[in-house]
């Protein structure tokens, strides 16, 4: 039986997880034409399936070559578009049910930085926004509607006006009854840099949120050098990061030092490079596996092409990606 978002989102415990995660993986893999067959080639009979370190985790690959669909296809399904260079075959999320969605990046957002309309969200994304079926630039267009403040919206490549809406929002900031306000500038990476190389800040008030990715652009840069570059020019003590992808409804966030978090119906888990279907110890590092409840209309078990370690508290580390992977999507800091 599918089980109902409304229980997917009420998560509490780590045992509730584990419990919705198995009735998930018998229901997709029963309902995922593609997810059943690759179950199939390995051999594995899913009533066998009684932890979640037994469930096959589905290459990410497979959203380039087929429709992952759970159940049946919705005719006016959004379909989410992975960004890649000219002749790359990109990654095709189909979302039957768009609510999903907002509920997992509504709610995440409120867990992990409170109520959005405590923000006045500067949303610095030129490349996502130059491009059709993005699943960040539907977030983020979101995010900025529900924020209802009137320096919320997108800044392409004017930095003059995005600078001087940054230093207006900042003094009103420090006016009698803003106390608990907030303002978020959310920045492919690349264009972050672009914009203190323009001017260098000091701002007291402000997020930095950096969503990963040069494009091509800049030159690949290791996350210290990174950070401590935009740290600098932003004036702030640390950058947060958003881990994100076309083909998961969910994200993780770091408030700093690249160690991110996941909401509760989000997981990783870390496989061994040379099994896997093997999982490592916590402080190891292997390839990222995703377990995105909200995925239950296409496939919530996913082995990405990420490299990270995991630590005890379950927050996580992004270290790089395989070296035949894609260079694309968010947060693909190589180190």
């Amino acid at each position: 039986m599918k089980p109902a978002s409304s229980d997917i989102f009420s998560i509490s415990s780590a045992s509730r997880f584990n419990e919705l995660a198995l009735a998930v993986f018998h229901w997709q893999a029963g309902a995922n034409p593609v997810y059943k067959k690759y179950i199939d080639s390995l051999g594995i009979r899913p009533e066998a399936v009684e932890s979640t370190e037994g469930i096959p985790f589905m290459p990410v690959e497979f959203f380039k070559s087929f429709e992952v669909v759970s159940g049946t296809k919705n005719p006016d399904a959004t379909v989410f578009t992975s960004s890649g260079t000219t002749g790359m075959v990109t990654s095709r999320h189909i979302v039957n049910d768009i609510s999903l969605y907002e509920d997992s990046f509504r709610k995440g957002f409120e867990l992990f930085y409170g109520n959005i309309e405590d923000y006045a969200i500067f949303a610095l994304l030129p490349s996502y926004l130059e491009r059709e079926g993005s699943s960040l630039i539907y977030m983020v267009n979101d995010l900025l509607k529900r924020s209802h403040n009137e320096y919320s919206r997108f800044y392409l490549h004017d930095h003059a006006e995005l600078l001087s809406a940054l230093r207006r929002r900042e003094s009103a900031l420090k006016l009698p009854g803003n106390s608990g306000k907030k303002n978020l500038l959310l920045g492919v990476t690349y264009a972050l840099l672009d914009l203190i190389e323009s001017e260098p800040l000091q701002l007291e008030n402000t997020i930095i949120m950096e969503t990963g990715g040069m494009k091509g652009k800049r030159r690949e840069m290791v996350r210290e050098e990174l950070h401590e570059t935009l740290c600098k020019g932003f004036g702030v003590n640390a950058i947060h990061s958003e881990y994100g992808m076309t083909e998961l409804l969910s994200q993780g966030y770091s408030k700093g030092n690249g160690i991110f978090n996941c909401p509760p119906w989000m997981q990783v888990l870390i496989r061994d490079t040379n099994d896997p279907f093997s999982f490592l110890p916590n402080g190891r590092t292997g390839g990222i596996n995703v377990i995105d409840l909200a995925n239950i209309n296409s496939c919530s078990f996913i082995a990405t092409q990420d490299l990270g370690k995991k630590y005890p508290d379950n927050s996580f580390e992004v270290l790089g990606r395989f070296d035949n992977s894609d260079i694309r999507g968010c947060n693909l800091l190589v180190q």
